[in-house]
């Protein structure tokens, strides 16, 4: 249990007190800024955050049965793994867009990632009901999938942020 545990909530980030998911979505963003400023390889950011999607989906899908098992609910709040995945999506557009504006880009991402995961909208309410850590991780992965067409419509409208 310790290492489901310690992948599906991030290294503890899941168990943190207060808004456990949005501290799960913050280690993403911080990551992509964190890569955008030291590392001058170009490919890294979207390396790094296509490694995220893929990492987080397979610690949600091969461990969060586990936790479930372990707290007996269905969805811990605990599990983060699939925040980090589904908040990787929209950066992972980020990086391949290159905004001028990376701060502007990160906390949109952010903020329309985190109101599709909280909000759930068709068809993220069910995908939740998939059986397993899919049901846990398909909601977040739409939600990201989401988040990442109303930036692109955002950078439509709104190209100074997106040039």
């Amino acid at each position: 249990m310790k290492k489901a545990e310690l992948l599906t909530t991030c290294f503890g980030l899941g168990k943190l007190p207060v808004a456990p998911g949005t501290w799960g979505s913050l280690a993403p963003v911080a990551l992509y800024l964190l890569v955008k400023y030291y590392c001058p390889y170009p490919p890294s950011g979207p390396i790094l955050m296509a490694f995220l999607v893929i990492a987080g989906a397979w610690a949600c899908i091969q461990y969060a049965p586990a936790v479930v098992a372990a707290t007996g609910k269905k969805d811990p709040g605990m599990v983060v793994a699939d925040e980090v995945s589904g908040q990787a999506i929209p950066l992972l557009l980020i990086t391949l867009l290159e905004p001028d504006n990376i701060w502007i880009a990160a906390a949109l991402a952010f903020v329309l990632f985190r109101l599709f995961d909280i909000f759930k909208p068709w068809p993220c309410k069910k995908l939740e009901k998939l059986p397993n850590g899919l049901g846990i991780l398909a909601d977040d992965l739409m939600a990201g999938v989401y988040a990442s067409i109303v930036f692109l419509i955002c950078c439509r409208l709104l190209p100074q942020y997106c040039a």
